[in-house]
């Protein structure tokens, strides 16, 4: 049944990978900008994690606690120093200050530390500031002065607030690049499946009758809708987690890297990138079957669509032989094997997020007793543990992505598995367009199957312009198909079907269906106003050319009748409801008229109406009749009589051809029918 992908099913998946990337390239500017906020983050964070530790650092210090300490019993000591009266007060409080603590005379090393680190920054950015003892002379934009520590060794309030406003920042930062990454590439994301649902739309379009003689509609409903909702939930979430989460990641592991080489231990790192392979190896084993999982939940959900649409489309038929509870059981059947398969996906994705929470517990406890054995200090811990902790956020998020992406490419196989089915008749190469009908329509020796099942055997007739050619026969004789052959909804098994001498197959198909109209016995409606029911098709057809159609097709006074309040803007329901048999038949016929084609195919119209209506319809197609070549195909013979040939099949065969009065006179099968339909009459 036309094109499909013949590869096996593993290289499929990943073909689906790159295609739905490829949706993404029209839009790679938001998706490169909102990768750049992505990276912003990550460094936002590092800046932040290598702030942490210099704050804690300012309030975790033990020299300045000692210091206080050794004030304090100098303070007490103040009277034994009475015998050198030539000291100052500072001067004998630091001298017993240096005989209780003799560390005090060593200058702190951490102070030390924070000082080149000033010194290089001014250095390296060309500041407009100097440092001068314990304190920095800031020169632009105007002259001051701010002490780098306190009288008893702790560093300043202002420097602890300038790092304070320098996290501050880094963290403004990192929170607004977290909404502009996730704000782009969602929007990537809902773009790209807006985009897939237009082309599996487009692509359902232009199949041929024959594919939806196959497909179940139910089916198609949902992979044009469940299918691409869950490409487009689990995109929109992927882009976002996979173009930051990765960074912040690395922003953490190089916090933890950068901390181990200032304090000379590399056992962390190393227990870090052991880890990390740990952490994503079941998420990688889990996301297969989870594909599997999720894969065939979606072609069971396909099935509670498909029994909804069958069910409610024919729900007066249920109505009628009161089976509400035989369908309320088959129902509750199909959606509980669905609900058994989405379980069944679900519970494997639900095992990812805390599998890997344990793995990053064990590792975080690793990480503690390692850091307790070693006897690291406040700051120390402090520096390692922040970017530990903060990395377990974008860790848990990552996880998720990759359940997100199996399921993802659990509908996009489905998807692209439609989408590369092709059925459309095939266009000539160099089409020709039909802008006139001059001469007839022929059918020569025409032969055409149903898959194995024989509808028409070799039948040859003629349909000259200008004249109408009914025809008659028992259900299944192929009376249809014929009407779909001339306009071409499907091609012939083999003989030819011309049209002035042309097969219609060399016809462009725009210009060939441009020149037919229709009118079926189901008046098929959309749900939209009485107005453009009539003017489909011709979307640029005036007011007054629709009311004109309206009146030839005996239309007119219904619409403005009263019975329907907004006249011509009235909503005429789903496939019409709101209207009666006949008002939709008189609608259809308006939009025939309207199209103003040469060559008209009509499906008896007026065979499931009441007598009444069926005047009034009879008599719209009549006026739409007169002037045009006419192939219709008759179920009541009354409708007929006057036609100019009539066709008689049985079995796929012409039986019998003629005018209503030559076949009367034959006495053979049209005879036969007219007597049954007009006996007792």
């Amino acid at each position: 049944m036309g094109r499909e992908i013949t590869a096996n099913e593993g290289d499929f998946n990943r073909q689906s990978y790159w295609r739905l990337i490829k949706y993404a390239k029209p839009y790679w500017g938001r998706l490169l900008v909102g990768i750049i906020a992505g990276i912003v983050v990550g460094g936002s964070l590092l800046i932040s994690l290598l702030m942490i530790p210099k704050m804690v650092m300012m309030v975790d210090n033990p020299a300045a606690e000692a210091r206080t300490a050794a004030y304090g019993t100098v303070d007490r000591m103040a009277d034994a120093v009475a015998a050198h009266p030539e000291w100052t007060a500072a001067e004998k409080r630091d001298a017993l200050a240096r005989i209780v603590n003799p560390k005090l005379d060593s200058s702190d090393p951490k102070l030390d530390k924070l000082i080149e680190q000033i010194n290089d920054s001014i250095e390296t950015y060309n500041l407009p500031a100097a440092v001068d003892g314990k304190s920095i002379n800031i020169t632009w934009p105007v002259d001051f002065s701010v002490p780098l520590c306190e009288e008893d060794g702790r560093i300043s309030w202002q420097i602890f607030a300038l790092y304070a406003a320098g996290f501050v920042i880094a963290w403004i930062f990192k929170n607004l690049a977290t909404y502009i990454n996730r704000y782009y590439t969602r929007w990537v994301g809902a773009k790209v499946v807006a985009d897939m649902r237009n082309r599996i739309f487009d692509t359902l379009l232009r199949q041929s009758l024959s594919f939806y003689g196959q497909m179940d509609v139910g089916h198609l409903i949902s992979r044009c809708s469940n299918d691409t909702q869950a490409i487009e939930n689990s995109i929109s979430n992927v882009i976002a987690d996979l173009t930051r989460c990765p960074v912040e990641i690395l922003a953490c592991a190089a916090a933890i890297v950068i901390a181990s080489v200032q304090n000379n231990n590399y056992v962390l790192p190393l227990i870090l990138f052991v880890g990390m392979p740990l952490v994503v190896l079941p998420v990688l084993l889990l996301s297969r079957h989870i594909r599997k999982a999720y894969k065939s939940s979606f072609a069971k959900i396909a099935e509670v669509t498909s029994r909804m649409h069958e069910v409610f489309t024919g729900i007066i038929v249920v109505k009628a032989y009161n089976t509400e509870e035989a369908e309320s059981a088959k129902f509750h059947f199909v959606n509980r094997r669905y609900f058994k398969y989405i379980i069944k996906a679900l519970r494997q994705q639900l095992l990812m997020q805390p599998l890997m929470e344990v793995v990053s517990v064990a590792a975080t406890l690793v990480f503690l007793m390692y850091s307790y054995n070693q006897g690291f200090s406040l700051t120390e811990l402090t520096a390692l543990l922040a970017p530990a902790l903060l990395s377990y956020e974008p860790i848990k998020n990552l996880s998720k992505v990759f359940p997100y992406i199996s399921r993802s490419m659990a509908a996009a196989d489905r998807y692209f598995n439609l989408v590369d089915t092709d059925t459309s008749l095939p266009e000539a190469a160099n089409p020709v367009e039909l802008t006139e009908f001059h001469d007839a329509i022929r059918f020569s020796d025409v032969y055409f199957s149903y898959g194995d099942h024989r509808i028409l055997n070799g039948i040859s007739f003629e349909i000259k312009r200008g004249q109408v050619v009914a025809v008659v026969g028992e259900t299944g004789s192929g009376k249809t198909t014929i009407a779909n052959l001339i306009a071409r909804f499907y091609d012939v098994e083999a003989g030819s079907v011309t049209i002035d001498g042309i097969d219609v197959r060399r016809y462009s198909m725009q210009s060939l269906r441009r020149r037919i109209g229709i009118v079926t016995q189901d008046a098929i409606l959309f749900n939209d106003t009485i107005a453009d029911n009539i003017a489909y098709g011709c979307p640029s057809a005036t007011r007054d050319q629709i009311v004109e159609a309206a009146k030839q097709a005996n239309a007119h006074n219904f619409i403005v009748s009263g019975s329907h309040r907004e006249g011509y803007d009235t909503e005429v329901g789903e496939k019409g409801f709101k209207l009666s048999g006949g008002e939709k038949q008189r609608v259809a016929i308006a939009r025939a008229i309207l199209k103003n084609p040469p060559i008209l195919i009509l499906d008896e119209a007026t065979s499931a109406l009441d007598t009444v209506t069926e005047r009034l319809v009879q008599e719209a197609l009549n006026k739409v009749m007169t002037n045009r070549t006419v192939f219709a195909i008759a179920h009541r013979l009354s409708t007929i009589q006057n036609a100019d040939l009539i066709l008689v099949l049985r079995k796929g065969e012409i039986a019998e051809a003629g005018t209503h009065a030559e076949l009367i006179a034959r006495d053979g099968l049209y005879k036969k029918l007219h007597d049954t339909q007009f006996k007792g009459a």
